[in-house]
């Protein structure tokens, strides 16, 4: 891809001097070609007024019509030469326009690669090759996806406004098990990406995990602090939680594992390991001697529960993309905190939506909204894809608490009419 970047460039330089030294070489003609004519003129002139001379002398024209033929011949010939036509001064610098012509031949080369380096990204197009040789490299071959980390950490080093750089080199050092290389790799990332919370809490929620892996399962001081990194930019971040997660399993502390992997089943229900995030769940319930709840699809639709319609307000109707993610969850009345007792997810192209909050929709077994008799309905769009509230999400809500009920009657109206500021 250099060598073919190269080539291009070089074709494009021989077309600017091409520019540059044809007037050079070749402006002479056009003035060459107009003094031809000029003299083919003058002889045909001289050529002309010889033969009146001749006939006049030979008595052929009187004087009166040798005259006027002359005036007339001396009449074409000025016509011939514009009125306002300026006699040009020869050009003698022919040996300077031939100086400055191979002076051009020599800098605008050398100026065309000293400004490329100084102003180019050369840097950037050697990150990304690397990157796509890494990607396109098996993992079984170790030596040679060290030596392209090593190149692109070079490369990252000296150019570090790389998210995606930092981010590739990481999962390569995990792939090798340089699990400290990547925990440093990570927090480049979380440096180049600041300003962003969720992102920046991603990268320490990595951090986090490549030091819970180089610590063989070990809740170090180094893992704790990069966690509590994390969870200060998002108390959701999802790595966090799985770590936190996995710590209390080791202990035997099941209700509080499956606090922290329910709240990712809450928070990123699409996430990568969602099948492993549930089996853990179950495995905790198992261990606590209870029956595995069946968290993706809970009997009891049709029971208690509250019926609601959703629709977006007109004024941001032309705000809100189609594919934004629409949450709709019922919290116990009077809870602020502590996991929704239904949630429904959808997407924005879907409204106006009706639908019906019932314990199929739990999140836990724990925390059904059959158990409650008055619940608090939200409806929440958010770019984010998480149910927690993010500044920028578009809101609406009930007024008054609503009471759970089996029938199914007139539904709740919710009308989404707010945007949150933080």
């Amino acid at each position: 891809m250099t060598q073919t970047f190269w080539i291009a460039a070089t074709v494009l330089i021989i077309l600017a001097l091409a520019f540059v030294l044809y007037p050079v070489f070749f402006h002479r003609a056009g003035a060459r070609k107009q003094a031809d004519l000029k003299n083919q003129n003058l002889l045909a002139y001289r050529s002309r007024m010889q033969e009146l001379d001749s006939e006049y002398e030979a008595g052929v024209l009187d004087e009166e019509n040798y005259r006027q033929l002359k005036d007339e011949l001396a009449g074409a010939m000025l016509d011939d030469v514009p009125e306002n036509e300026q006699l040009k001064p020869v050009i003698k610098g022919r040996r300077s326009a031939m100086a400055v012509g191979l002076v051009a031949i020599l800098l605008v080369p050398a100026a065309t690669f000293f400004l490329y380096q100084q102003w180019g990204a050369m840097d950037q197009v050697e990150q990304f090759i690397t990157m796509q040789k890494m990607d396109a490299t098996d993992a079984s071959r170790r030596a040679q996806m060290t030596e392209l980390a090593g190149q692109l950490r070079e490369r990252l080093e000296a150019s570090p406004d790389n998210p995606d750089g930092w981010a590739m080199l990481g999962r390569t050092y995990m792939r090798l098990e340089r699990y400290v290389d990547a925990a440093w790799a990570f927090r480049q990332l979380a440096a180049s990406v600041s300003g962003d919370k969720r992102a920046e809490s991603v990268a320490y929620g990595l951090a986090a995990q490549a030091l819970f892996f180089d610590s063989k399962g070990a809740m170090t001081e180094e893992v704790t602090a990069a966690i509590e990194q994390a969870r200060k930019l998002n108390p959701d971040e999802v790595n966090a939680l799985g770590l936190l997660g996995i710590n209390a399993f080791s202990q035997q502390n099941y209700h509080k594992a499956i606090d922290y992997w329910e709240r990712i089943v809450a928070v990123a229900p699409d996430h990568p390991q969602i099948a492993a995030i549930r089996g853990g769940i179950r495995e905790a319930y198992t261990r606590l001697g209870e029956e595995p709840p069946e968290l993706a699809a809970q009997p009891g639709a049709g029971g208690a529960g509250v019926s609601v319609r959703v629709t977006l307000a007109e004024a941001f109707r032309d705000q809100v993309p189609a594919d934004t993610t629409l949450f709709v969850f019922a919290r116990q009345a009077g809870a602020r905190q502590g996991p929704p007792l239904a949630v429904a997810r959808l997407t924005a192209a879907q409204l106006p939506a009706e639908i019906r909050l019932d314990d199929s929709k739990s999140m836990s077994p724990r925390a059904r909204i059959s158990s409650a008799e008055e619940v608090v309905i939200t409806a929440r769009l958010t770019r984010s894809g998480s149910v927690s509230a993010q500044p920028g999400d578009w809101q609406g809500g009930t007024d008054e608490p609503v009471a759970v009920g089996k029938s199914q009657g007139e539904p709740v109206a919710i009308v989404i009419d707010q945007q949150l500021t933080n």
